[in-house]
């Protein structure tokens, strides 16, 4: 018999696709009630296997729109980089000289240094991509985005940062630029990505970090003396195009 008689004894058990549930976890509906049922609340689409779907729909989407990117390389930096400042310029300028070896560019989509770089390869003719980030404070895409797409999920971004690019130039910047250095350092130092070429442009930004890494993390033995050749330190912008060509095999 199809169905659920009026006033039938609620199953001791159930089971829903790959999950078994039994005495009062056994929900009082079924998946195709909720799902059909326009007078039950919406908070499922809140819930974490709902999430599931989401987040595989942000990979879909990022590894549709960026599957034909020809080689490409990330370029970080601070949001709060502003137009006329010398950071501006190198992003601009590196990017650029990105584009004329052969490179499309990609960055986090937004203002500053973000948009410098979207703005020197949209310039120069080449393919320039963001990546953008749903934020409390809301930024959007620069408008020197020729491929734009905004996630949810940091960790989803963060994949077709590394998925899609053959090396990183990392500008100064503040704690998102950092958490991308070091993500990058990580897979690097652990070969779960080979031939990456890293990057940090400006010693007097990033000497310090440097000194502290080599003094304090290598000095204590919490890293190697190899790392410190993961990553390059440069302030001459065609070193910089040089150094992540090279080894990106381009």
């Amino acid at each position: 018999m199809i169905g659920n008689p009026e006033g039938a004894r609620q199953p001791d058990e159930r089971q829903t696709g790959p999950v078994v549930r039994r005495r009062r976890q056994v929900p009082e509906t079924t998946t195709d009630q909720r799902l059909l049922d326009s007078r039950e609340p919406a908070d499922w689409v809140h819930g974490d296997p709902w999430r599931v779907l989401r987040i595989q729909s942000e990979f879909v989407e990022g590894f549709g729109a960026l599957a034909e990117l020809p080689p490409a390389i990330s370029i970080f930096g601070s949001a709060r980089t502003r137009p006329g400042h010398p950071d501006y310029d190198t992003g601009e300028r590196i990017a650029r000289g990105l584009v004329q070896a052969g490179f499309a560019v990609i960055t986090g989509g937004g203002p500053g240094s973000m948009e410098a770089a979207n703005k020197g390869a949209c310039e120069a003719g080449g393919v320039s991509v963001g990546l953008g980030i749903e934020l409390p404070f809301e930024q959007g895409l620069n408008p020197y985005v020729d491929i734009g797409l905004n996630f949810r999920y940091f960790f989803v971004r963060k994949m077709m940062f590394v998925k899609y690019a053959q090396g990183f130039v990392v500008l100064p910047g503040g704690f998102g630029t950092l958490d991308e250095v070091f993500e990058a350092l990580t897979l690097v130092q652990t070969g779960k990505v080979t031939q990456f070429p890293i990057v940090l442009f400006g010693t007097e930004y990033w000497g310090g970090l440097v000194d502290w890494i080599k003094n304090t993390v290598i000095g204590q033995g919490k890293a190697s003396e190899k790392d410190l050749l993961l990553f390059h330190l440069t302030d001459d912008v065609d070193e910089a195009v040089k150094l992540v060509s090279k080894e990106a095999g381009i």
